[in-house]
């Protein structure tokens, strides 16, 4: 699905007529908005940048306080979400693309499904591979010389977001070992900052936040984004970094690596899947429609602020926001991959890493 067809029906879908509902007061309460990943990552800081702009938004103004529950690359915290049932309405939970990969491969550790939540906003992002200063030195927007090198990368786990990097790196003939087990992309920062990984990538919030202090003080060397999709479906640079080249023009300068193919039908798909709609804000299961519109109207509100655009470029980047049914179209969109790249990341995984999700 491209950006393009993914607003349409967006737009079609915010024109169905919505029907009159009681004004909700929240006045008082404490919103817990549950994030399944490690609180140094881009899923925390996303969460982190809409939270207190949602508490004024929302009828009464309520706290809302980002939680954490880290483990098994977001697994453990979605499988938990899975068996909340709606209360009082204080309850969010917040899902990545590290989130949406297993459910896509169907790993038997899922327990969860998404058609049983109530989602009321999704939002992409983008990500920036970036490597240390002594191998940064050889990278001439080429993967070429990088041949030689051994790699090692904190990882959560290869059946996570990690699949696109991983997966993009062995395009490119590069040899990158994942180290796995990390509990977020934050912790593979730090390993990286600690001299223990060589190698690292990190969502654009996340980016943002931190990992763009490392290249400013020369401790990392960008070396390309995912890119992001124009509205005909092709692989363009990155709004938010426009002045890095993408993974497409990088693999393109590269000996033996091809933008065409199964492979890269694969990689492209997953992308989609996993960056365009990455982050998504649901409410559990049961949620009635009146609360479910009051969180779809304010986080609305939210991206209506004169000052959204400013202030979201500079903490999570310049990427689409989608609300209500949008949201729901959106999360459709994001949890859907073909029978073809599924079954070759499948195999991927079992060839590369042993990971078998029979």
């Amino acid at each position: 699905m491209t950006i393009k067809t993914l607003a349409a029906s967006v737009a079609a879908a915010a024109l169905l007529a919505s029907p009159a509902f009681a004004e909700i007061d929240l006045s008082g309460k404490t919103i817990e908005w549950v994030i399944p990943f490690s609180e140094t990552g881009g899923s925390a800081k996303w969460a982190n940048f809409f939270a207190p702009l949602l508490s004024e938004e929302l009828p009464g103004n309520p706290t809302v306080v980002v939680k954490f529950m880290p483990g098994a690359g977001s697994t453990k915290g979605a499988n938990w979400f899975q068996e909340q049932t709606y209360d009082d309405g204080t309850l969010i939970f917040g899902t990545s693309g590290s989130t949406q990969f297993p459910y896509l491969l169907d790993d038997p550790r899922v327990r969860y499904e998404y058609s049983d939540w109530v989602p009321v906003m999704a939002s992409g992002t983008g990500g920036v591979a970036y490597i240390n200063p002594e191998d940064g030195a050889k990278f001439d927007g080429s993967a070429n010389n990088l041949k030689d090198i051994d790699f090692i990368y904190g990882s959560q786990g290869a059946t996570r977001l990690d699949l696109v990097p991983l997966l993009a790196w062995e395009m490119l003939g590069m040899n990158v070992e994942p180290v796995f087990g990390i509990k977020g992309r934050g912790d593979g920062r730090l390993m990286f900052e600690r001299g223990e990984a060589t190698i690292d990538y990190q969502t654009s919030s996340s980016y943002l936040g931190a990992s763009a202090d490392l290249v400013a003080q020369g401790k990392a060397v960008p070396m390309m984004t995912w890119g992001a999709l124009n509205e005909a479906g092709d692989i363009v640079r990155d709004p938010t970094f426009p002045d890095m080249p993408t993974f497409k023009e990088v693999c393109e300068a590269t000996d033996g690596c091809e933008t065409s193919g199964e492979a890269w039908d694969a990689w492209k798909a997953f992308f989609v899947a996993g960056f365009p709609v990455q982050k998504i804000a649901f409410l559990p299961a049961g949620t009635p429609d009146d609360v479910a519109k009051t969180f779809s109207d304010a986080f609305d509100a939210v991206r209506k602020r004169p000052n959204f655009p400013e202030i979201a470029a500079k903490r999570v980047g310049k990427y689409e926001v989608f609300v209500g049914a949008g949201a729901g179209k959106a999360t459709t969109a994001g949890t859907t991959v073909s029978a073809e790249a599924k079954a070759f990341v499948t195999n991927w995984l079992q060839e590369a890493y042993g990971v078998s999700l029979k």
